[in-house]
């Protein structure tokens, strides 16, 4: 798919930060039919933003419209994997390193559970959680700013570490990734259709964790593997 729009649009890529947030939208609630209007709020982006992606989706064959003229995503398990096969989720984020003692995942997971302050576990924390098959090294959760990961940290006694710390506070790409956000087993994790596309990319056996995922998320859709 050519992610590149006409250049008298306001969008020249369905997948940057803001205009991703459509089709993040799309995704989470697949199956359902949309207006324009209702996407844009939803996806909280312009309605100008909204039309242009939308247009270009349905232009490649993603979106189709009604007689009613309501939208409706044709292809998710496409755009899912495109998506995913762009993103890179190393490279578009902010890390904050820190170090926990605390030796077992369950017991830190019970501690965080406790936190009022807004984060999503994500790549192979997330998935420990709503798919488990890889046991995390690491611990990776988004937090909207530097200031929510000192304020965890301080609750939780992390200490801060300049590199190679077993949690990792991450200050995210675009807010777009909490849109969706679920609680397993007490966590806030985000969205199944965002931590696969975290997953895809990410190294570590993220690709074996997302293709697990990539199961759970088919049986939701009702949809077989392509």
């Amino acid at each position: 798919m050519d992610v590149h729009m006409p250049a008298a649009a306001a969008v020249v890529n369905i997948f940057a930060p803001k205009s991703s947030r459509v089709i993040r939208a799309l995704l989470v609630n697949a199956g359902r039919d949309w207006s324009e209007r209702e996407i844009a709020k939803a996806a909280d982006v312009s309605s100008g933003m909204a039309h242009y992606v939308c247009k270009s989706l349905e232009e490649h064959g993603y979106l189709a419209r009604g007689a009613s003229n309501r939208m409706v995503l044709v292809d998710p398990v496409r755009m899912l994997k495109r998506w995913a096969a762009y993103n890179q989720y190393d490279n578009t984020n902010k890390f904050l390193d820190y170090y926990t003692f605390e030796r077992e995942i369950e017991g830190f997971m019970r501690n965080i559970a406790k936190m009022k302050s807004p984060y999503a576990a994500t790549v192979l924390t997330g998935a420990w959680l709503v798919a488990p098959f890889v046991r995390p090294t690491d611990l990776h959760f988004y937090v909207p700013d530097k200031g929510t990961a000192e304020k965890i940290a301080a609750r939780l006694g992390l200490n801060p570490t300049p590199r190679g710390g077993n949690v990792k506070f991450v200050i995210p790409y675009d807010e777009g990734v909490f849109y969706g956000r679920q609680e397993v087993k007490g966590v806030k994790v985000v969205s199944k259709v965002q931590l696969y596309v975290d997953l895809y990319n990410y190294p570590a056996r993220g690709e074996e964790a997302a293709s697990r995922l990539l199961d759970m998320i088919l049986r939701e859709w009702h949809v077989s593997r392509k």
